[in-house]
């Protein structure tokens, strides 16, 4: 397992648009086969920046959801909202404190 960190920035106008668009596909990411978990934040000191942040069972996984029509109409919709290139991270856990 693995985790997927993806960095948006958005317009001010298009943030409205964007979360309500995550709103109705949320439930549809995170139950695509190899999704363990998703999150969705926004930054405490820029409000115009979000992250999501998902584990994936394994590479094959991302890649196949990266490769899905789902992601294709994620990304087409939100895409187009950037102000800046998103920049995306995958990171393996080293120690995990509850």
């Amino acid at each position: 397992m693995f985790t997927r960190i993806v960095k948006m920035k958005f317009s001010e106008a298009n943030i409205p648009t964007f979360v309500a668009n995550f709103e109705t596909i949320k439930e549809k990411i995170r139950s695509f086969n190899g999704c363990e978990y998703l999150e969705l934040y926004q930054d405490k000191n820029d409000h115009t920046i979000f992250f999501t942040y998902s584990r994936w069972k394994d590479t094959q996984s991302l890649e196949a959801y990266r490769n899905s029509e789902l992601f294709k109409g994620v990304w087409a919709t939100t895409k187009p909202m950037f102000t800046e290139k998103a920049q995306a991270w995958s990171v393996d856990t080293l120690h995990t404190l509850d």
